[in-house]
C-alpha cells in the first residue's frame, strides 16, 4: 500500500499541505541561533534519570536545593532523550517545562532538542518506553478510552475467541496507563503539543547543538532548513495519525512499523475515504522522512563513529552551512562515560549514560564559559577539557589503550599456537593477567619491506584508523610481526552470509571508500573479502594482509582505475601531511628506497584526484 500511496495524485495534497507548513508565520518565528551568552551548560541524553538530572544542574550552578531556577542568564541546553528507559520521564519534562518559564524571567534560557526518542513517542514508536513511564500517566487515562480501544481491538480478532485472553494480551501490550501516556504525547495533548515546538538543532555563539550529528542533510538545508523542513514532516505525521485514530481507523495499541500495513488493510475493505484517505496518504508520505532513519540528525551517529578522513568533510561542510566552528551531540554513548571531543575538538560527545541502570554512567555536564570546555559531574567533581575520544581498532577496552596492546604483542609470552596456515599463525600472546589474539606472519622473502608493519604505520600517520595494532616480532627463531586480532572478528565474506553489519554507526560505503583509497596508496590489487574484517562490537572495518602492497609502481592498482573514489579536503590534508621527508623518517626502517619513491608518487596522484 505505501507504494500505491506515494503515487497516487492524492499526495498532492500531502505536499501541499508540507508547503504550508514550512512557509506559515509560526514555522518561521522559532528562533535557534542565539549570539552573545556568556555561559551555556548542556547535557546528553537524560532518558528519565530524574535525579541524575537534578544533581547534575544543581552542580552546574543552573538550579538551586529547591530546583529552582539559579543560573541567571545561562543557556542550558538538552540534546535530547530525555523519554525511554527511565520511569521518571514526565517529571523530567514537567521539570525542563517549568524551568523554561524560570530562565526566560531571568534573562536565560532553557533548549530542549528533539531527541530520536521524542520523535518516537509522538509517532508511536513504543519499543522503548518502560512500564512505570505509562503508570506515571495513569491519572490521564479514563476507564471509558481503556475500554473503547479494548473493544476495537477485540474487534480485530478472530470471532468466538476467548475474549478473557483477549483482553489479557491487551493488558499486556498497553499497561496501566498506557492511553493516558498516549493522550499526553499526542500532537495535541500537553506533552505533545510542547515537544512539537521544539527544534532539532540550535547554534549558541558559534556552538551547534544536535542529537545524534551531522549527517549531509544539515549542509544540504541549513539551520533553518533543517529545522523548519523535519519539524514540518513531523507535524504532518503525528496529526495525521491523530485523525486516523480520531476516526478508528488506527489505535494506539498499532506499532509504529505496522501503520502501513493496517492501513492497506481498510483501503483493500473499501473504507479509506475521504479525510481519512487524505491523512492516510499524508502519514504514509510524510514516514519516508530522514526523521526516521540514519540520513537525519536524530539517529545519525557518523559523527560520533567515523574518523577524520571519513566524516572530516561531511562536519566541515555542516557546520559551515550553520554557522558554528564545533558540535555538541548526545544519542551515542561515550565509552568512557566521561565528556569526550574528537575530530581535534570539533565535535564534543555529552552521552554519559546518565541513566546509571541502563548505561552505567552518571550525569555529566558540558559548561561553556568565555570559550573554556569544561564538565561537571553530578557528584560534583569538576573536569578539564572533554577527554579525548579513545582511539580502539578491534576492541572496545578502556583498560587497554593502543599503546598496552603493543607492550603485549612485543614483549609477553607466545602462549598457544591455535591456528596455522602457510604463512601465518594465530598465537596467543599474554603478559601479567591479560591475554590477546594475534597473527604473526613471517617476513616475505623480499627483504626489502615489512607490509604489515608499513601498512600499520602508515595507517596512523594518516588517522584513518582501520589497521589493528601491529609490532616487529621473533617468534621461535622467524623474524616477522604480531598483529592484534579481535577475537570475535568477522571476515567480510563472514559478514555477508550471516546478514549481519548492514547498517553500521559508520556507513559501510563511507568505510570501503576509505579502504579503496588507501589500498590506491599502497598499491594494493588483491584486496579480497577475507582481508577485510570486521568487529561485531561497532562493526569498524579493519584491514589485514598486505604482503601484495608497497610494489613500485607509480600508478595506482589497475583493478581501481575504474572506481569513482572520492578523494575529499580531509584526505588531502592528510596526504599533503605525509612529505618525502616524513615519509622517510617514519617509514624508512619498513620500506626501501624505492618503494618510498613509488608510495610518495601515488600520494601525489591522490593529492591530484582531490584536487
Amino acid at each position: 500500500m505505501a507504494r500505491r500511496m506515494r503515487s497516487s495524485p492524492v499526495c498532492g495534497l500531502c505536499l501541499g499541505f508540507l508547503v504550508l507548513v514550512l512557509a506559515s508565520p509560526l514555522a518561521q518565528a522559532d528562533s535557534w541561533q542565539f549570539d552573545d551568552v556568556d555561559r551555556i551548560v548542556a547535557v546528553g541524553d537524560i532518558h528519565g534519570a530524574y535525579d541524575a538530572l537534578v544533581a547534575t544542574l544543581q552542580e552546574a550552578g543552573v538550579i538551586d536545593e529547591a530546583s529552582r531556577w539559579s543560573g541567571g542568564k545561562t543557556h542550558l541546553v538538552s540534546t535530547g532523550d530525555v523519554l525511554d528507559r527511565g520511569v521518571d520521564s514526565r517529571r523530567v519534562m514537567d521539570l525542563l517545562m517549568r524551568l523554561e518559564q524560570e530562565a526566560a524571567r531571568a534573562g536565560g534560557r532553557v533548549h530542549l532538542l528533539l531527541g530520536n526518542h521524542e520523535v518516537m513517542n509522538l509517532v508511536g514508536d513504543l519499543r522503548y518506553v518502560a512500564d512505570g513511564e505509562y503508570a506515571a500517566y495513569r491519572d490521564v487515562e479514563t476507564a471509558e478510552a481503556r475500554e473503547r480501544w479494548f473493544q476495537q481491538y477485540l474487534a480485530g480478532k478472530r470471532a468466538g475467541g476467548d475474549e478473557a485472553a483477549v483482553r489479557k494480551a491487551f493488558d499486556r501490550r498497553a499497561p496501566p496507563g498506557f492511553f493516558g501516556h498516549r493522550k499526553a504525547l499526542r500532537y495535541d495533548g500537553t506533552y505533545g503539543k510542547w515537544l512539537l515546538t521544539k527544534p532539532f538543532v540550535v547554534v549558541i555563539n558559534d556552538v551547534a547543538f544536535v542529537h545524534g550529528g551531522f549527517p549531509p542533510l544539515v549542509a544540504e538545508l541549513g539551520l533553518d532548513g533543517i529545522n523548519t523542513t523535519l519539524k514540518a514532516e513531523l507535524r504532518v505525521f503525528v496529526e495525521s495519525l491523530g485523525a486516523l485514530q480520531d476516526v478508528d481507523i488506527l489505535s494506539p495499541v498499532d506499532k509504529f512499523k505496522e501503520y502501513p500495513l493496517r492501513l492497506e488493510a481498510v483501503a483493500a475493505a473499501g473504507q479509506l475515504t475521504g479525510d481519512a484517505l487524505t491523512a492516510g496518504l499524508a502519514l504514509v508520505d510524510a514516514g519516508q522522512s530522514s526523521l526516521f532513519g540514519p540520513a537525519g540528525p536524530t539517529w545519525y551517529r557518523g559523527t560520533a563513529a567515523c574518523s577524520a578522513l571519513i566524516e572530516g568533510d561531511v562536519l566541515d561542510r555542516a557546520l559551515e552551512a550553520v554557522g558554528a566552528s564545533r558540535v555538541v551531540i548526545g544519542h551515542t554513548t561515550t565509552k568512557t562515560l566521561q565528556v569526550q571531543q574528537r575530530l581535534g575538538g570539533r565535535v564534543v560527545e555529552i552521552d554519559t549514560g546518565m541513566l546509571r541502570e541502563t548505561y552505567g554512567g552518571s550525569g555529566n555536564a558540558l559548561v561553556i564559559e568565555n570559550g573554556v570546555l569544561r564538565s561537571i559531574n553530578e557528584n560534583g567533581t569538576l573536569g578539564a577539557a572533554p577527554v579525548p575520544h579513545p582511539q580502539r581498532v578491534g576492541h572496545g577496552s578502556l583498560e587497554l589503550d593502543e599503546a598496552g596492546i603493543a607492550r603485549i604483542l612485543a614483549t609477553g609470552q607466545i602462549m598457544d599456537v591455535a591456528v596455522a596456515g602457510a604463512a601465518w599463525r594465530l598465537v596467543k600472546v599474554g603478559l601479567g593477567d591479560t591475554s590477546i589474539d594475534a597473527v604473526f606472519r613471517a617476513l616475505p622473502a623480499e627483504a626489502d619491506f615489512i607490509p604489515e608493519l608499513a601498512a600499520f604505520k602508515l595507517d596512523r600517520l594518516l588517522g584513518l584508523g582501520m589497521i589493528p595494532v601491529t609490532v616487529r616480532r621473533e617468534v621461535a627463531g622467524v623474524e616477522g610481526t604480531l598483529q592484534f586480532v579481535p577475537k570475535l572478528a568477522l571476515t567480510e565474506r563472514a559478514r555477508v552470509v550471516a546478514g549481519r553489519g548492514a547498517d553500521p554507526s559508520c556507513g559501510l560505503a563511507k568505510q570501503r571508500n576509505a579502504m579503496l583509497v588507501f589500498d590506491a596508496l599502497v598499491h594494493n590489487d588483491r584486496r579480497s573479502p577475507s582481508t577485510i574484517l570486521f568487529d561485531p562490537g561497532d562493526w569498524q572495518l579493519m584491514l589485514v594482509d598486505h604482503e601484495s602492497a608497497f610494489g613500485v609502481s607509480a600508478d595506482l592498482p589497475g583493478n581501481l582505475a575504474g572506481m569513482d573514489l572520492v578523494v575529499g579536503n580531509a584526505w588531502r590534508a592528510a596526504l599533503r601531511s605525509l612529505d618525502d621527508a616524513v615519509l622517510r623518517r617514519e617509514l624508512a626502517g619498513e620500506l626501501s628506497a624505492e618503494r618510498l619513491e613509488a608510495l610518495a608518487r601515488r600520494r601525489d596522484v591522490l593529492i591530484a584526484l582531490a584536487d
